[in-house]
């Protein structure tokens, strides 16, 4: 497993953030979604201003390189009692090399930093892959919730919670 480096982005790394973003989530998300829901949630949740906007209101941005290369980004925030990883990606030439693991391992890193003891996160209901990738890494499924997003769209998701152990 070749290491990464896992950088916190500055705000002018948002536009290659969501150049990679553009890619990801097209290749990832259309047959999930569907292409009018992944154009309507780059431009609302994933374009440079939105992230920006995020980043304001509390969110970190970590970028995922291997050598020379962005491979992926991730965000958080504290949310409660615990850390709510918002987006972890990677591109899909890429998975199933570690880099996934070592991102995880970073934000358990990070969920401890900050004194809490549970990552939470929300993943389509449909994302199956991304189910049984975070149930190997421990999370569990522990509600349900439907959230209108608005033009017309919903999130159809599963919450997933990873308690961390005190080691």
């Amino acid at each position: 497993m070749q290491p990464i480096s896992i950088n916190k982005a500055k705000e002018e790394d948002l536009t290659a953030i969501a150049n990679l973003a553009d890619i990801i989530w097209r290749e990832h998300y259309t047959p999930i979604i569907g292409p009018e829901q992944v154009e309507y949630m780059l431009h609302k949740l994933q374009s440079a201003s939105a992230m920006s906007q995020q980043i304001s209101e509390g969110v970190s941005y970590y970028t995922l390189w291997l050598d020379e290369l962005l491979v992926g980004y991730l965000s958080f925030y504290t949310k409660g009692e615990a850390l709510f990883l918002s987006k972890i990606y990677v591109l899909s030439q890429l998975r199933g090399q570690g880099i996934g693991q070592q991102a995880m391992d970073f934000i358990k890193e990070q969920t401890k930093l900050k004194g809490l003891k549970r990552i939470q996160l929300t993943v389509n209901k449909h994302n199956t892959g991304s189910i049984t990738a975070y149930e190997r890494m421990g999370f569990k499924k522990t509600d349900e919730v439907v959230m209108d997003i608005g033009g017309g769209f919903v999130m159809d998701d599963y919450v997933m919670e990873l308690f961390l152990n005190d080691s």
